[in-house]
């Protein structure tokens, strides 16, 4: 596993403790890293500064993925599909150059080792929607390829 879906898994767990056991960032930080083995420095630093964007954009956050999930109220979601979504929308709007797709794929992924089998279509719905949604500067050529001569 890449340093960054191990920061993306991370931050998503991150999301989740806070997010079950009401917690606010600040108690999420100390106490997240102490129950953990010895994280490198990168990926560390990546996991927090996702989840850093995601509870500073929470409500923006979870307003693309309610019009996103159509019928689906975001405290009915399962609570890893839940911070799921918000972690990679989190990369998404924090990490503009990250292509969408790589950060659809990975939280895919990432799914498919802590949520049940039909969470994955359902997330890539969302992820996707959100994707097509975001304003087009945060999505800079991500999702076309470039055009010009090749070298």
């Amino acid at each position: 596993m890449g340093k960054r879906r191990k920061s993306r898994e991370l931050a998503m767990q991150m999301l989740f403790q806070s997010d079950l056991g009401r917690q606010n960032a600040d108690e999420v930080q100390r106490t997240f890293w102490h129950a953990r083995e010895k994280i490198d420095a990168d990926t560390q630093g990546f996991a927090e500064d996702l989840f850093r964007v995601a509870i500073a954009r929470q409500e923006e956050i979870d307003d693309y993925i309610g019009k996103a999930s159509q019928h689906w109220r975001l405290e009915r979601m399962a609570t890893v599909d839940r911070n799921l979504l918000r972690a990679a929308i989190a990369e998404m709007l924090g990490y503009p150059a990250t292509p969408l797709p790589v950060i659809i794929n990975e939280t895919l992924e990432i799914c498919r080792l802590y949520s049940a089998p039909e969470s994955v279509h359902f997330l890539n719905g969302i992820l996707d929607a959100v994707a097509r949604a975001l304003p087009r500067t945060a999505k800079q050529l991500t999702l076309r390829p470039a055009k010009g001569p090749r070298t």
